[in-house]
């Protein structure tokens, strides 16, 4: 029976809640929560819709409600029932097991750190943590143990060992088994570990600072160097960190997107501590704006399952919801939570920190040879062809109102981007403005040498452009009698919205259909976005070029003393010109304003 959406919905209350989408076989679709209930289900009876949405609703059976008191309500009581019931069309963090942390019991008289995993803390010691992933935690043990020589085994051994072993031998272990430390002066070693993986490491070289002056006066030198070891092993730890502050609780959330693909990166940081990256990759089965996606995977995080809610929750991307959801983990944690995507300074370095974790696991995610060899069979399906189609370029024409214009040649096969095979050429002797010559000028050079044998010829040849670009493209490939090469144009859509591109197989008047959710087309998708990524970095490379008149010389404030204090710092001019202003500012002599003007006379 048809889901009647117009009766349904005049009785919906207009308070806030949750709803529940069932399909015919009373199976869980979706679960959303509202501020108002009646406007929200509405929204989706409009046909203004995308179209996996669209799908989405066509199997709708029937809709159940439950109002809460508050929208914080109806967002914790979302997750609840999202946790519960994993509805198929939700964003749903699938790797959510249990997380690692470092465990110290309070049962033991010589107690031990140890690596446990655990949905839910019990009150029998200390949980540091959840750290973002097991090698995390075995490396945070083992410099702990390294440095302040923390036991290692399992209590039955402890138990019955009658000398030391091993571990005191490499100067891992105290022996505390066979009493060759007090019991006082272990707990003090378990706690200064403790404080470090807590963040409060230079607390705890300020003690034993501290403690080494007084045992250097007291003449017991043997006792002073020890702790002089465990002051500059300390010391080690702090300079391999990457923040360079020690303060910030934060928990940074980075998504990256690329046609059929996403990637989330989610990076902890406690006590100005990086202590790693955890990664997801859920589905975006409602095709969700990067804001609502990562709404939603906050979401999730913190209210489906328990976690250690920190003073500020980062942000790439800024959250639909940023508010109630701050409101709602103030509740939760019993202290107030910020959340936000625009940040300065460190946690501005912490947001691109997990930007590019993002990217990367995305790109990791990409070359998959599983799903390439998916997507190249969809490819071969979709352009019927006999054979999959080995070998993919794809040309794209990037310059500034003509200025340093640069086409690229990217080449894509069943490994992924053969970057040892991208080319850029730089244009000449064509009018500014004039994308149609450069591109002819860039195919001719690169077929030219296909013709002579010199280059290997694609399978399939991609266009970024609309029919003027395929049609020159067919131009040169007449011209220069080149054969057995199929043809593509990639259109953009009027809005730009990777999905709603037009496809040209051949010829200009041959629009190819496919549909946006086809592994073809996110293979096409994929390489145009690389061929337009790489156009830009060598146009951009052109320009600088040409533009960078202005040296280290020329530049007013800048002697040799200060010339010469730059190219140490930087090891070079090319360090130089790749230098922020934040960091061309602690060189010694180059204040805040002097590093603004040779940042801008450098970088334009």
């Amino acid at each position: 029976m048809t889901f009647n959406a117009k009766q349904f919905l005049s009785s919906v209350s207009t308070s806030p809640g949750v709803y529940r989408m069932l399909d015919e076989h009373a199976n869980t679709l979706y679960v959303g929560k509202a501020k108002r209930l009646k406007a929200r289900l509405a929204s989706y009876f409009r046909g203004q819709l995308n179209t996996k949405t669209q799908a989405m609703v066509a199997r709708i059976a029937d809709i159940q409600i439950t109002v809460t008191r508050s929208e914080t309500e109806a967002l914790l009581l979302e997750q609840t029932l999202i946790k519960e019931l994993r509805p198929p069309y939700n964003i749903l963090l699938r790797d959510d097991k249990s997380y690692p942390f470092v465990f110290v019991t309070d049962r033991h008289a010589y107690p031990k750190l140890e690596y446990k995993r655990a949905r839910q803390r019990r009150g029998d010691g200390r949980y540091l943590g959840p750290y973002p992933s097991s090698g995390a935690v075995r490396e945070s043990l083992s410099l702990m143990q390294k440095i302040f020589h923390i036991r290692n085994c399992e209590d039955s051994v402890f138990a019955h060992r009658s000398r030391p072993c091993l571990q005191y031998q490499i100067n891992r272990c105290s022996a505390p088994c066979v009493d060759y430390i007090a019991e006082e002066d272990y707990r003090r070693d378990v706690e200064h570990a403790v404080m470090c993986l807590e963040g409060k490491s230079e607390d705890v070289t300020r003690a034993l600072t501290q403690a080494m002056e007084t045992a250097s006066q007291a003449l017991d030198f043997e006792e002073a160097g020890r702790l002089r070891d465990q002051i500059q092993q300390l010391r080690q730890l702090q300079q391999r960190q990457f923040v360079d502050n020690d303060s910030g609780d934060a928990d940074i959330f980075a998504l990256a997107q690329r046609p059929g693909a996403m990637g989330i990166s989610v990076l902890s940081v406690r006590d100005g501590r990086m202590l790693g990256a955890r990664h997801h990759a859920p589905k975006n089965g409602l095709d969700l704006t990067p804001e609502a996606l990562l709404t939603e995977v906050v979401s999730q995080y913190y209210f489906g399952q328990p976690h250690n809610v920190p003073s500020e929750v980062i942000t790439s991307h800024a959250l639909d919801d940023s508010e109630l959801i701050a409101e709602a983990l103030t509740q939760q944690a019993g202290k107030r939570i910020r959340v936000t995507s625009q940040v300065r300074g460190h946690r501005a370095q912490w947001q691109q920190l997990a930007m590019t974790n993002a990217e990367q696991q995305l790109a990791s995610q990409l070359a998959n040879t599983t799903q390439l060899t998916q997507r190249f069979a969809a490819l071969q399906k979709a352009l019927g062809l006999e054979t999959m189609p080995e070998r993919l370029e794809c040309f794209d024409i990037s310059h500034s109102h003509g200025e340093a214009t640069v086409a690229s040649c990217v080449v894509f096969d069943h490994q992924g981007p053969r970057k040892s095979d991208y080319r850029h050429f730089r244009i000449e002797g064509v009018a500014a403005g004039d994308d149609y010559a450069a591109m002819q000028q860039a195919l001719t050079r690169r077929l030219k040498r296909v013709k002579s044998g010199e280059a290997i010829a694609p399978d399939i040849l991609i266009v970024d452009g609309g029919k003027g670009q395929l049609n020159m493209a067919r131009e040169v490939l007449n011209t220069l009698k080149v054969t057995d090469i199929i043809l593509l144009g990639v259109a953009k859509g009027t809005t730009r919205k990777a999905g709603l591109e037009t496809l040209f197989l051949e010829a200009s008047d041959n629009p190819l259909p496919m549909d946006p959710a086809s592994p073809a087309l996110h293979l096409i998708q994929h390489i145009r976005d690389e061929s337009h990524r790489f156009a830009i970095a060598g146009h951009r490379a052109q320009r600088d070029k040409a533009r960078r008149t202005s040296t280290l010389q020329e530049i007013p404030g800048i002697g040799p003393k200060r010339r010469r204090e730059l190219l140490r710092f930087f090891g070079g001019l090319q360090g130089v010109q790749k230098a922020s202003r934040a960091e061309l500012a602690r060189v010694p002599g180059i204040n805040a304003a002097l590093a603004e003007s040779i940042y801008l006379a450098l970088n334009g």
